[in-house]
């Protein structure tokens, strides 16, 4: 059984507790996080603030935001342990070099109260050689079937890539939601054509799925639509994707 101590319970760090207590394989056997916290029942599990308290464990896993892993790192009080972060942003060399490093960084977003299914998530990780490698296997086949040797430069961009499909998307269903709901419409109306085309991505790539009025060089309904958008702060965003779409080269 794989020892584990997670190091910041947000999002990310509750939802590899929860994925890890599911799987007989890994042994959560304490959570680390700078200030309290008040656990429901389904966190059974020993709670520390105190750094200095840390339990013996086959690796380290630090979830806290990007900024704080470095310093975070620094400040363990361990010595040639496999100490990982989850983060798609930092390089494997932000780490302390008091200890082995790793990264074990699933690509998804995590949401406080939203259910995700862990097999299907892609575990990215790197190590500096095979052994823990191999460890950072194991714990990632424990919870996923998807499990990526990728280094710090690949990982950089995937999280720029996902950055893009992820947080600017779902920020445009935010612009949708506020248009529908200043002409008292429901966002409802939107989310089965949400579905469809997150669902094209399984048998088509993104520019064989691409459609609109933008793809088609429709140019009355564009004016249409940005005589629309007059005064919307959401104007610009409209004619910048628009005119990057029908620069596209379509086939």
């Amino acid at each position: 059984m794989i020892k584990v101590i997670i190091l910041g319970f947000g999002n990310v760090g509750q939802h590899l507790y929860q994925a890890f207590s599911r799987n007989s394989k890994v042994d959560v056997i304490q959570v680390f996080n700078r200030s309290p916290i008040n656990f429901s029942e389904e966190f059974q599990v020993s709670f520390t603030t105190d750094i200095r308290q840390l339990k013996e464990a086959d690796i380290y896993i630090i979830a806290v935001p990007d900024d704080t892993i470095q310093e975070l790192s620094k400040k363990l009080p361990l010595k040639n342990k496999l100490v990982v972060h989850t983060s798609g942003s930092v390089a494997l060399n932000h780490l302390s070099d008091n200890n082995k490093k790793g990264v074990f960084y699933p690509l998804q977003t995590f949401s406080k109260n939203a259910v995700v299914d862990f097999k299907s998530i892609p575990i990215c990780i790197e190590a500096n050689n095979k052994e823990d490698l191999k460890s950072l296997k194991q714990l990632g086949s424990a919870i996923s079937e998807n499990i990526q040797e990728i280094n710090s430069k690949e990982r950089e961009q995937l999280h720029l890539s996902a950055v893009f499909v992820n947080n600017f998307v779902n920020y445009l269903y935010q612009v949708g939601s506020d248009l529908l709901l200043d002409n008292s419409l429901s966002f409802d109306l939107l989310k089965p054509l949400i579905k469809e085309t997150a669902k094209k991505m399984e048998s088509l790539n993104p520019v064989d799925s691409q459609t609109g009025p933008a793809k088609r060089n429709d140019f009355k309904t564009i004016e249409n639509h940005l005589h629309l958008l007059e005064g919307s702060p959401y104007k610009e965003i409209y004619e910048v994707m628009t005119k990057k779409i029908q620069n596209k080269n379509y086939k």
